[in-house]
Protein backbone atom coordinates (compact mmCIF):
# COMPACT_ATOMS: atom_id res chain seq x y z
CA UNK A 1 0.00 0.00 0.00
CA UNK A 2 3.06 2.43 0.67
CA UNK A 3 4.65 3.59 -2.30
CA UNK A 4 8.50 2.73 -2.62
CA UNK A 5 9.52 6.33 -1.30
CA UNK A 6 8.83 5.04 2.06
CA UNK A 7 10.23 1.71 1.66
CA UNK A 8 14.11 2.58 2.17
CA UNK A 9 15.42 3.22 5.94
CA UNK A 10 16.70 6.82 5.03
CA UNK A 11 13.16 7.91 4.49
CA UNK A 12 12.26 10.68 7.11
CA UNK A 13 9.70 14.03 7.63
CA UNK A 14 11.19 16.88 8.86
CA UNK A 15 9.03 19.32 10.93
CA UNK A 16 10.37 22.77 12.63
CA UNK A 17 11.05 20.79 15.51
CA UNK A 18 11.41 17.11 14.48
CA UNK A 19 12.65 14.60 11.95
CA UNK A 20 10.32 11.65 12.07
CA UNK A 21 12.62 8.02 10.71
CA UNK A 22 12.85 4.64 10.62
CA UNK A 23 13.17 3.02 13.90
CA UNK A 24 16.20 1.56 14.65
CA UNK A 25 17.94 -1.10 16.97
CA UNK A 26 19.33 1.85 18.57
CA UNK A 27 16.42 2.47 19.95
CA UNK A 28 15.37 -0.56 21.86
CA UNK A 29 16.41 1.21 25.45
CA UNK A 30 14.58 4.84 24.51
CA UNK A 31 11.56 2.37 23.80
CA UNK A 32 11.71 0.31 26.67
CA UNK A 33 12.11 3.01 29.01
CA UNK A 34 9.55 5.22 27.54
CA UNK A 35 6.61 3.04 25.64
CA UNK A 36 7.33 1.23 29.18
CA UNK A 37 6.05 3.88 31.27
CA UNK A 38 2.22 3.04 33.14
CA UNK A 39 0.67 6.23 31.98
CA UNK A 40 1.82 5.89 28.45
CA UNK A 41 1.04 2.06 27.69
CA UNK A 42 -2.27 2.39 29.37
CA UNK A 43 -3.71 4.72 26.88
CA UNK A 44 -2.71 2.23 23.76
CA UNK A 45 -4.17 -1.13 23.11
CA UNK A 46 -1.29 -3.30 22.51
CA UNK A 47 1.42 -1.23 24.66
CA UNK A 48 2.24 -4.07 27.82
CA UNK A 49 3.20 -2.94 30.89
CA UNK A 50 5.71 -3.95 32.03
CA UNK A 51 7.51 -3.82 29.01
CA UNK A 52 9.28 -6.89 28.58
CA UNK A 53 12.32 -6.59 27.28
CA UNK A 54 12.71 -9.25 25.20
CA UNK A 55 9.76 -7.98 23.19
CA UNK A 56 11.79 -4.79 21.83
CA UNK A 57 14.04 -5.61 19.58
CA UNK A 58 11.49 -8.23 17.44
CA UNK A 59 8.93 -5.35 17.78
CA UNK A 60 12.03 -2.99 15.84
CA UNK A 61 12.44 -5.45 13.49
CA UNK A 62 8.86 -6.18 12.50
CA UNK A 63 8.33 -2.55 11.89
CA UNK A 64 11.31 -2.29 9.91
CA UNK A 65 9.61 -5.29 7.56
CA UNK A 66 6.51 -3.65 7.17
CA UNK A 67 8.28 -0.35 6.46
CA UNK A 68 10.46 -2.31 3.54
CA UNK A 69 7.35 -4.40 2.28
CA UNK A 70 4.96 -1.15 2.89
CA UNK A 71 2.81 -2.92 4.72
CA UNK A 72 2.65 0.06 6.82
CA UNK A 73 4.93 3.35 8.10
CA UNK A 74 5.97 3.12 11.34
CA UNK A 75 8.37 6.52 12.25
CA UNK A 76 10.50 7.14 15.49
CA UNK A 77 9.43 10.70 16.49
CA UNK A 78 13.28 12.17 17.52
CA UNK A 79 14.21 16.01 18.21
CA UNK A 80 14.93 17.45 14.73
CA UNK A 81 18.44 18.82 16.71
CA UNK A 82 19.33 15.38 18.01
CA UNK A 83 17.82 12.53 15.41
CA UNK A 84 19.33 9.78 17.43
CA UNK A 85 17.15 10.19 20.66
CA UNK A 86 13.95 8.75 20.37
CA UNK A 87 11.37 10.81 21.81
CA UNK A 88 8.07 8.30 21.19
CA UNK A 89 6.91 6.84 17.74
CA UNK A 90 4.03 7.40 14.90
CA UNK A 91 2.77 4.96 12.74
CA UNK A 92 0.02 4.51 9.96
CA UNK A 93 -1.56 0.76 9.44
CA UNK A 94 -3.55 -0.64 6.79
CA UNK A 95 -7.23 -1.49 7.50
CA UNK A 96 -9.38 -3.94 5.92
CA UNK A 97 -11.35 -0.75 4.24
CA UNK A 98 -8.89 0.59 2.89
CA UNK A 99 -8.22 3.43 5.16
CA UNK A 100 -5.05 4.31 6.66
CA UNK A 101 -5.24 4.12 10.74
CA UNK A 102 -2.99 6.89 12.54
CA UNK A 103 -1.70 5.63 15.89
CA UNK A 104 0.88 7.10 18.03
CA UNK A 105 3.14 7.71 21.27
CA UNK A 106 5.25 10.10 23.31
CA UNK A 107 7.68 9.63 25.97
CA UNK A 108 6.02 11.14 29.42
CA UNK A 109 9.45 14.12 29.69
CA UNK A 110 8.33 15.53 26.72
CA UNK A 111 3.93 15.39 27.14
CA UNK A 112 2.61 19.46 26.69
CA UNK A 113 4.91 20.30 23.98
CA UNK A 114 2.98 20.31 20.86
CA UNK A 115 5.07 17.30 19.64
CA UNK A 116 2.48 15.21 19.08
CA UNK A 117 0.26 17.23 17.21
CA UNK A 118 3.20 18.24 14.87
CA UNK A 119 3.60 14.76 14.43
CA UNK A 120 0.42 13.54 13.22
CA UNK A 121 0.07 17.00 10.98
CA UNK A 122 3.44 15.94 9.16
CA UNK A 123 2.20 11.89 8.63
CA UNK A 124 -1.42 13.16 7.93
CA UNK A 125 0.33 15.19 5.13
CA UNK A 126 2.24 12.61 3.80
CA UNK A 127 -0.13 10.19 3.28
CA UNK A 128 -2.67 12.66 1.49
CA UNK A 129 0.45 13.75 -0.32
CA UNK A 130 1.61 10.24 -1.52
CA UNK A 131 -1.43 8.41 -1.35
CA UNK A 132 -4.63 8.04 -3.28
CA UNK A 133 -6.55 7.81 -0.11
CA UNK A 134 -10.07 9.45 0.74
CA UNK A 135 -9.58 9.74 4.24
CA UNK A 136 -7.56 8.75 7.44
CA UNK A 137 -9.01 7.44 10.55
CA UNK A 138 -7.45 7.39 14.32
CA UNK A 139 -9.25 6.70 17.61
CA UNK A 140 -8.64 7.31 21.16
CA UNK A 141 -9.64 6.47 25.13
CA UNK A 142 -12.18 8.50 26.30
CA UNK A 143 -10.15 8.88 28.95
CA UNK A 144 -7.65 10.65 27.47
CA UNK A 145 -8.76 14.07 26.38
CA UNK A 146 -5.28 15.33 25.57
CA UNK A 147 -5.30 12.74 22.51
CA UNK A 148 -8.64 13.50 21.62
CA UNK A 149 -7.27 17.32 21.08
CA UNK A 150 -4.30 16.32 19.02
CA UNK A 151 -6.54 14.77 16.42
CA UNK A 152 -8.97 17.54 16.84
CA UNK A 153 -6.02 20.22 16.04
CA UNK A 154 -4.89 18.16 13.09
CA UNK A 155 -8.45 18.33 11.53
CA UNK A 156 -9.91 14.90 12.46
CA UNK A 157 -13.46 14.60 13.11
CA UNK A 158 -15.15 12.75 15.69
CA UNK A 159 -17.63 10.38 14.31
CA UNK A 160 -18.96 8.52 17.73
CA UNK A 161 -17.90 6.27 20.39
CA UNK A 162 -17.64 2.80 20.54
CA UNK A 163 -15.69 -0.07 22.94
CA UNK A 164 -12.84 -1.67 21.26
CA UNK A 165 -10.60 -4.42 21.90
CA UNK A 166 -7.38 -3.28 23.97
CA UNK A 167 -5.22 -6.62 24.19
CA UNK A 168 -2.81 -5.50 26.51
CA UNK A 169 -5.68 -3.64 28.75
CA UNK A 170 -7.16 -6.94 28.84
CA UNK A 171 -10.54 -6.58 27.54
CA UNK A 172 -13.07 -3.72 25.78
CA UNK A 173 -12.56 0.00 26.77
CA UNK A 174 -14.97 3.08 25.44
CA UNK A 175 -12.74 4.51 22.31
CA UNK A 176 -13.77 7.67 20.29
CA UNK A 177 -13.71 7.34 16.54
CA UNK A 178 -12.01 9.99 14.36
CA UNK A 179 -11.84 10.21 10.76
CA UNK A 180 -10.13 13.09 8.36
CA UNK A 181 -11.28 13.22 4.85
CA UNK A 182 -9.38 13.93 1.53
CA UNK A 183 -11.30 17.43 1.45
CA UNK A 184 -11.29 18.70 4.92
CA UNK A 185 -7.34 18.54 4.81
CA UNK A 186 -7.24 20.05 1.75
CA UNK A 187 -9.29 23.06 3.14
CA UNK A 188 -6.57 22.78 6.08
CA UNK A 189 -4.29 23.29 3.76
CA UNK A 190 -5.72 26.04 1.70
CA UNK A 191 -6.04 27.98 4.85
CA UNK A 192 -2.47 27.60 6.06
CA UNK A 193 -1.41 28.81 2.91
CA UNK A 194 -3.20 31.85 3.38
CA UNK A 195 -1.53 32.25 6.56
CA UNK A 196 -3.70 30.14 9.26
CA UNK A 197 -1.88 27.45 10.91
CA UNK A 198 -2.69 24.89 13.68
CA UNK A 199 -1.51 26.58 17.17
CA UNK A 200 0.91 24.11 19.45
CA UNK A 201 -1.19 22.75 21.93
CA UNK A 202 0.42 22.99 25.28
CA UNK A 203 -1.59 20.92 27.39
CA UNK A 204 -1.13 17.99 25.35
CA UNK A 205 -0.16 14.99 26.55
CA UNK A 206 1.46 11.41 25.15
CA UNK A 207 -1.61 10.66 22.72
CA UNK A 208 -1.11 7.48 21.29
CA UNK A 209 -2.22 4.49 19.43
CA UNK A 210 1.13 3.28 18.56
CA UNK A 211 4.19 0.89 18.36
CA UNK A 212 3.53 -2.10 21.27
CA UNK A 213 5.25 -5.22 21.71
CA UNK A 214 4.42 -7.29 18.62
CA UNK A 215 2.47 -4.43 16.34
CA UNK A 216 0.81 -1.34 16.88
CA UNK A 217 -1.43 -1.74 14.37
CA UNK A 218 -4.15 -2.53 16.48
CA UNK A 219 -3.63 0.70 19.01
CA UNK A 220 -5.94 3.18 20.57
CA UNK A 221 -4.32 6.36 20.96
CA UNK A 222 -4.23 7.33 24.47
Amino acid sequence: MFPELTRDDVFRLETRRLWLRWPRLADATAILRQAGEKSVAEMTASIPHPYPVEAVEPFIFGARKGNALGDHLVLAITPRARPNELIGMIGAHHKANGTPFIGYWLGLPHWGKGYATEAVQALTDTLFTLLDIKALEADARVINPASRRVLEKSGFRAEGSFLKALPARGGLFPCEQYRLDRSTWAALKSWGSSGWAHAPDLGEEAAEPGPAAPSSSEACPA
